[in-house]
């Protein structure tokens, strides 16, 4: 994998932990959040049901095992691992891998 396949999005501290940030990668907003300290995740920022960019702004926190995100608009969890809707599975979002390097968060263009 070369590195012109990643894109740097932003310093590790730009994310506060348990938040979100949302970033354009390849023309498309991808919402990156920090759960934690250190475990960083990438879905679409589009809310599928609203269709608002609005999901770097959700709420993080966990339903069982899976680590979710909850919609602001409509309060859908989406699991922040597989992108997928818990309420509704046909409104799946897209996922990115994130890696760090050097004190930045990286988003893999072309993930899926």
């Amino acid at each position: 994998m070369s590195h012109s396949e990643w894109t740097a999005v932003c310093g590790i501290d730009d994310i506060v932990p348990d938040t979100g940030v949302c970033a354009l990668v390849d023309g498309e907003q991808v919402a990156i959040f920090r759960v934690g300290e250190g475990d960083f995740y990438a879905i679409a920022n589009i809310d599928p049901h609203s269709q608002a960019a609005v999901l770097s702004r959700g709420l993080v926190g966990s339903l069982g095992e899976r680590i979710v995100v909850a919609s602001p608009i409509y309060k859908q969890h989406f699991d922040l691992r597989s992108g997928e809707c818990l309420e509704s599975a046909e409104h799946a979002v897209r996922t990115w891998q994130v890696r760090l390097q050097d004190d930045r968060v990286l988003v893999r263009r072309g993930s899926q």
